[in-house]
């Protein structure tokens, strides 16, 4: 099945849609929410891993210790597809902001509940199999947040100003990340590794459940997508007339040809999957396993490194770096284009990987900050792109649940494995280029994977009206997309009769 092509239609001013501003701002909060979250809980276990491996595993685990810890994390993952195969298409029937809603309490619940379990000093291999089960509920409910926050954001934001808005779901990624972080810093360098260990660990997980009440708040007081409320008032007009036993056939082929009619874009799904694969080995490699290769390489190489507190320091600078810098990007997509800008980014993986993994591993503190913001300049040309240029691939009446399924896929084989994949071969191997081999792969998948992505920068998405923060901006919009129709048209008088 080939990729469907971009056809430029006509558009009258009064069929485009206008989302104001400040409900656009709303919308983008009550979305960015669950991604602080989300990252929140990232920052704080990649920070105290060590910790949780003395207080959930036992003191003999030896190098093994590392390496389960490790695979706590990525479990998350392993089970995020299935929680996005459930809630992507739930959000495609039932509207977005209801399964936001769920999604975030889920999230917040499992990361509280890791703060009130026993230790493994109280009840034995029971406190790493409660922990798993913790680990479990929030990939299966983060299986459903990331792909619809994205999709929420992507159909309330004007077109032309798309990559701007969706850039700032990632403030909240990495805003989310720097709050762990900071918070997990702050407590390993005022308490003792004593207090740390009996009471001090479990105060960050206590945060998740006033950030979730916030979240589901904030998501309670915004209307569904307009594109989702469209698709639904035709859905309810088409119906009108008839019959129960029709209808009734009707709601249970959709039921059962959704999943089926996802697969039909199997191009798309493709092409999704190798932008996510690029974008996330990045990001969990700088996140999460960054964090636990300073140890590693000191006990490899027996010198050289930085200590941890310093290490984590570096990182939060890094990543307040990037998270001012990714609205600017963002911003920058929309004039030249997201295409550019993901690929400038597979190429820099490519070409600055080994350099960076080499600063990253040197004894100077500003040597190791420089290969660590060149890993990040790298991963924010994905991260302020991918809101905006992921949603895009899939036609509104699917586009929630191909893409929660897609992005899930891609992570759990990919990219939460990273940091367990990399320790792993680093502690068997000794061979600490690995993380540069990764990344520069990656690259290459990356730039493959965007040469088959259509550009959609300034248009309406697949399946959608356009959408314009005024009636002026409408007018514009209109008169814009209504051009470039009649200029295909007098190219291609071939070419079947455009349809959004």
């Amino acid at each position: 099945m080939k990729r469907p092509m971009y056809i430029p239609r006509k558009w009258r001013p009064e069929q485009v849609t206008i989302t104001e501003r400040p409900v656009v701002r709303r919308a983008i909060g009550a979305a960015a929410i669950g991604n602080v979250t989300e990252w929140y809980d990232f920052g704080v276990y990649g920070y105290l891993q060590t910790t949780i491996e003395g207080v959930f595993l036992p003191k003999d685990a030896g190098a093994a210790g590392p390496i389960i810890v490790a695979a706590l994390f990525a479990v998350a993952f392993l089970v995020r597809p299935f929680g996005g195969l459930l809630f992507g298409p739930l959000a495609d029937k039932i509207g977005r902001k209801s399964v936001l809603a769920t999604t975030m309490i889920m999230m917040a619940l499992g990361t509280f509940l890791i703060g009130v379990l026993p230790d493994y000093n109280h009840i034995g291999l029971w406190a790493p199999f409660l922990l798993l089960a913790c680990r479990l509920i929030q990939g299966f409910s983060t299986g459903g947040e990331y792909g619809n926050a994205m999709t929420f954001i992507a159909e309330y934001a004007p077109d032309r100003r798309r990559g701007f808005f969706g850039s700032l779901l990632e403030v909240g990624t990495f805003g989310g990340y720097v709050l762990g972080a900071s918070v997990s810093t702050i407590m390993m360098a005022v308490l003792t590794e004593d207090q740390l260990l009996t009471w001090g660990w479990r105060l960050p997980f206590f945060v998740a459940l006033p950030l979730g009440l916030v979240g589901v708040y904030l998501r309670s007081k915004l209307d569904d997508t307009p594109a989702f409320e469209s698709q639904k008032k035709e859905a309810e007009e088409n119906a009108k007339g008839v019959d129960k036993a029709t209808a009734k056939q009707e709601k249970k082929d959709a039921k059962n040809g959704e999943v089926r009619s996802i697969l039909r874009l199997w191009p798309a799904l493709l092409s999704c999957i190798g932008l996510v694969l690029a974008w996330n080995v990045t990001n969990y490699m700088l996140t999460a396993f960054i964090p636990q290769y300073f140890p590693l390489l000191q006990k490899i190489t027996g010198k050289g490194g930085i200590s941890e507190v310093t290490s984590s320091v570096l990182q939060i600078i890094v990543m307040a770096f990037c998270l001012v810098l990714i609205p600017a990007i963002g911003m920058l997509s929309d004039k030249v284009g997201r295409k550019t800008v993901v690929r400038a980014g597979s190429i820099a993986l490519i070409v600055l990987s080994i350099p960076s993994v080499l600063l990253i591993g040197g004894n100077s503190t500003a040597v190791v900050l420089v290969g660590l913001l060149l890993m990040g300049l790298t991963l924010i040309c994905f991260s302020a792109t991918m809101p905006s240029t992921l949603p895009s691939l899939f036609p509104t009446a699917v586009r929630a649940g191909a893409l929660s399924i897609a992005f899930n896929v891609a992570i759990s084989l990919f990219g939460g494995t990273t940091s367990t994949v990399m320790t792993a071969l680093v502690t068997g191997t000794h061979f600490l280029l690995w993380p540069a081999v990764y990344l520069m792969i990656s690259g290459v998948i990356g730039l493959i994977a965007v040469h088959f992505v259509p550009a959609t920068t300034g248009r309406p998405m697949w399946g959608s009206k356009p959408v314009a923060s005024d009636k002026a901006e409408a007018k514009e919009l209109a008169a814009e997309l209504t051009e470039e129709a009649e200029e295909y048209a007098a190219k291609h008088p071939e070419a079947p009769t455009a349809t959004a």
